[in-house]
């Protein structure tokens, strides 16, 4: 299935908006930021703002990754309930959150208007609602603790055509926004290398040295006084990846006419949980709709798209999906991400879990301010090295459960084997060679046979097959691999292993 969002299917290239050459030198510098995402972008323009020379590395193109995947919903709350921070921590660090979370969409605002962004920022509305009943005391108890963490909520008691009647109030945050995020980001980085920084794409990072601080691609080598990993999961072994569950979730979008759905941003929790909005791009409108979030290679992905596709028709009378896709998300143990210096002595900034526009533009002030050698009142609450053992004890049990789940699965129980010979063109598989070695196997459309080893190069679990993407997941950590293993998506860096079979 060809996927691709909604927000990279409709970006718009001209010549002068050309993209960065690939890193073909080995050069020095104070920082080297790996990842283009709207959290290396934004610190990159941050540093290059500042006169610190910086170099980015990415490894497709900028915005490929999570940015360009995302929901272009910016919101100084957090997606899954801010009752969860308080809950977890108190209401002053929710309250400090908020505050971070709100100043940033100020930011990414202020940045729009600097530059004269063609990104779509508007301002709008935030609706969170109950799509069954038993979700009813969930939205009564983020409206309380939304309160607490001053937000400005109201309760109102319909949606706007076309939804279906809630289930109890409806919880409004007002001046919230929405923009374009790859049109963004792509501009961010064109002021980022004007003013000095030099950006490269299709420049993978395939070793990281962080004792000599140095990162190497496959035609370069950049050395610097700092390595900052702007990656979701930063790459290599990190403690963090030990306390992060890492999820999928699915987004849909279809063609609508102009002004003919409400402006807002609308959250559904409940029986069915989706995220709603609309979008405007040039002459075109789309209806896009997000949900259907699980484990990373735990689920089958043609089955959560199958099941979002339906939830969006019974919800808002989606059509025709024309832009489907899916993104990775890493949610932390203990509610709040990973932003600074972690044990490694590098930057990271991950545990984003669905809020990755807005936290990854507090990563990039956080991180800037850090390296500049000045105060950040929000690193504390969100320092890289923290461990916290009480407040994200459920969350690294349940990931640690994941781990030794999968690794039981694959390893101690017999895995389910296909026969090479019958793994039809389209299709991927595990498949057995003989009496005892198994495979990842896929056959493309014209025949062409892929076979991988199965296991994963970052922590020796076995990947699984993602029908939706044509790629092989890992359901540890969430490394994802090309058929012919190369690596798409961190924390691994080094590809599955090829091995080449007779056609048959």
């Amino acid at each position: 299935m060809d996927t691709i969002s909604v927000w990279r299917g409709t970006a718009r290239e001209t010549e002068a908006e050309a993209g960065f050459p690939m890193l073909q030198e080995e050069t020095a510098t104070d920082v080297v930021i790996v990842g283009g995402g709207i959290t290396g972008v934004t610190l990159a323009l941050n540093l290059a703002e500042q006169g610190t020379p910086v170099v980015l590395l990415e490894a497709r193109d900028i915005g490929f990754g999570s940015t360009g995947n995302s929901t272009g919903n910016l919101y100084e709350t957090i997606s899954h309930g801010i009752h969860r921070i308080a809950d977890q921590w108190d209401n002053d660090t929710a309250h400090a959150v908020a505050a971070a979370r709100r100043e940033a969409v100020a930011q990414i605002e202020r940045l729009v208007e600097k530059y004269n962004i063609d990104c779509g920022f508007r301002r709008c509305a935030l609706h969170r609602y109950a799509t069954s009943e038993d979700a009813k005391e969930r939205v009564e108890n983020e409206y309380q603790a939304s309160l607490k963490a001053g937000l400005q909520v109201r309760l109102e008691q319909a949606l706007p055509s076309p939804f279906p009647p809630p289930h109890g109030p409806v919880m409004v945050l007002d001046n919230q926004a929405q923009f374009h995020p790859q049109a963004y980001v792509r501009e961010l980085a064109r002021q980022a290398a004007n003013r000095g920084c030099r950006l490269f794409e299709n420049s993978k990072v395939l070793e990281v040295d962080t004792d000599q601080r140095m990162v190497r691609t496959a035609s370069g080598r950049v050395t610097a006084r700092e390595i900052v990993f702007a990656t979701h999961s930063p790459l290599g072994l990190h403690l963090v990846q030990a306390e992060m569950l890492v999820n999928r979730e699915y987004g849909i979008a279809e063609p609508m006419a102009r002004d003919s759905f409400p402006a807002g941003i609308f959250w559904g929790a409940g029986t069915d949980r989706i995220s709603v909005r609309s979008v405007d791009v040039g002459d075109a409108s789309f209806l896009v709709c997000v949900g259907e979030e699980h484990k990373t290679g735990h689920e089958d992905t043609g089955l959560s798209l199958e099941r979002l596709e339906a939830t969006a028709r019974s919800h808002v009378g989606l059509r025709e999906a024309v832009f489907r896709w899916s993104a990775q998300n890493y949610s932390p143990a203990d509610n709040l991400p990973y932003i600074g210096r972690d044990t490694t002595g590098c930057f990271i900034a991950t545990g984003f879990a669905t809020d990755g526009l807005v936290y990854g533009t507090v990563a990039a002030s956080v991180i800037s301010h850090q390296l500049a050698g000045r105060d950040d009142v929000f690193a504390p609450i969100v320092k890289a090295s923290r461990f916290s053992p009480l407040k994200g004890a459920k969350g690294m049990i349940e990931e640690n459960v994941t781990v030794m789940k999968s690794l039981i699965k694959d390893y101690l129980t017999e895995r389910e084997t296909i026969a090479l010979s019958e793994l039809m063109p389209g299709k991927g598989g595990i498949v057995k060679i003989g009496k005892m070695e198994s495979l990842a196997a896929y056959r493309d459309p014209d025949g062409k046979l892929f076979a991988v080893s199965p296991v994963c190069t970052h922590m020796k679990c076995r990947v699984h097959w993602n029908s939706m993407e044509t790629s092989w997941d890992c359901p540890c950590h969430g490394s994802r691999f090309a058929p012919d293993g190369a690596v798409i998506e961190g924390p691994a860096t080094e590809p599955l292993k090829r091995t080449f079979l007779p056609e048959c």
